[in-house]
């Protein structure tokens, strides 16, 4: 539970900026579209901090590597909340992005190393679905929290941090994992198999939100512009990611993860496509938001499933890679649908959005090729080679709370 409130609070706080822009705009004096850009260089920062502040703490158990990576998130916020120029707001958010990227990859890599393999899939899943309810809930509920004034918003995320800390603080062991060098951190990038992992990763949530970025003003029309009708289907899509989020654990625990990831993404594609008709009433938008949530929860799970049982023993290094594909990911979504917007209205951006997911659909589908002759999910190295261990894979537990 802490770690999934832990990456709870990152994914709210790197997307409920998106909701508040207006104010924020406004209170700062700049552009909206200036302000926009408080979204872009947090995601931005988080993806480059996840493998060089990764690797700075490497040599950390990951207790006391997310109780650092909380604290600097935290301040991060509160410095967020407490600044009164744009320059100074910018700042705080690069800060706390920098204690994000830690936060994502550190939770996922802990919760693998206490579950034995064949329950991977389900603790990834349980961490993960933090990450991705909060693109949906956070948002909804941070934009609601912080309507009467946006600092608010800031300060229930540092709140929220807060108690992911004392949760981890007291609740989670200490779990001693191999240290990397920064050379060993990057080095799975020069696996032709790995790079392609990391690219679908990269395009199925920038095909997530070339859409989901604008998702307001896509529904304005059949919302009529109700904020009330607005936050329940963004609630309906975060009912959908979650739901997506726990049948991927379940599904890549007993299938080859290859197959829940591609089935997804052809989903994805056909969801995205009829987007713009699918809108034309509310009942049927209710329908499709729960069924484009179901499919953006899913993919990230068999993608992290398929890293771990690959190379057990790099899971903090490609996790970490995975993290930083997934911001990349939510960053050029948001700059891609901005642009695609000079071209078509809101409504229709699931249209390239569709684009950009079949063009994963296809590195997915390659990489799975690729993958034919590697073990199935699930299987550490220790099952391959007879040399190492399930407990050596899943690194050292080390605590009185061990059982």
């Amino acid at each position: 539970m802490p770690l999934a409130l832990a990456t709870f609070a990152v994914g709210t706080d790197g997307f409920v900026i998106a909701g508040l822009l207006p104010a924020i705009a406004d209170d700062l004096d700049v552009s909206v579209p200036t302000a926009g850009q408080l979204v872009t260089v947090f995601a931005l920062t988080l993806a480059v901090a996840a493998p060089v502040l990764g690797w700075a703490t490497s040599a950390l158990d990951r207790r006391t590597a997310l109780l650092l990576a909380l604290g600097v998130f935290v301040l991060g916020n509160a410095a967020t909340a407490l600044a009164t120029s744009y320059g100074a707001v910018m700042t705080a958010r690069v800060v706390t992005a920098a204690g994000a990227g830690i936060i994502s990859s550190t939770a996922s890599s802990a919760a693998v190393a206490v579950v034995p393999p064949e329950r991977r899939g389900r603790a990834l899943a349980f961490v993960l679905g933090g990450l991705t309810l909060s693109s949906a809930i956070g948002l909804p509920l941070g934009t609601l929290i912080g309507r009467g004034d946006w600092h608010l918003t800031l300060w229930a995320v540092a709140a929220l941090g807060s108690v992911a800390a004392l949760g981890i603080a007291f609740g989670i062991p200490r779990i001693t994992l191999p240290a990397a060098t920064f050379r060993a951190r990057l080095a799975p990038l020069k696996d032709r198999w790995v790079l392609g992992v990391l690219t679908v990763t990269m395009l199925a949530l920038t095909g997530t939100y070339v859409l989901y970025t604008y998702i307001a003003a896509a529904l304005d029309e059949v919302t009529d512009g109700s904020e009330a009708t607005l936050t329940a289907l963004l609630f309906v899509f975060g009912v959908g990611v979650l739901g997506g989020n726990l049948l991927a654990g379940r599904l890549s625990d007993r299938h080859r993860p290859e197959r829940v990831l591609l089935g997804s993404l052809a989903a994805a594609v056909v969801v995205l496509a009829v987007g713009r008709a699918a809108v034309e009433t509310l009942g049927t938008a209710f329908v499709w938001t729960a069924a484009l949530g179901l499919c953006a929860g899913v993919p990230v799970v068999p993608q992290q499933h398929r890293l771990v049982a690959h190379a057990p023993s790099a899971t903090p290094v490609l996790l970490g890679l995975n993290a930083s594909a997934i911001y990349v990911g939510v960053a050029l979504g948001g700059a891609l649908g901005g642009l695609a917007q000079q071209s078509v209205s809101p409504v229709w951006l699931g249209t390239p959005a569709a684009g950009v997911t079949a063009l994963g659909l296809l590195v997915a589908f390659v990489s799975a090729r690729g993958a034919g002759g590697r073990r199935p999910a699930g299987q550490g190295a220790g099952e391959r080679s007879g040399t190492r261990t399930a407990a050596t894979d899943r690194g050292q537990v080390t605590s009185s709370h061990r059982r």
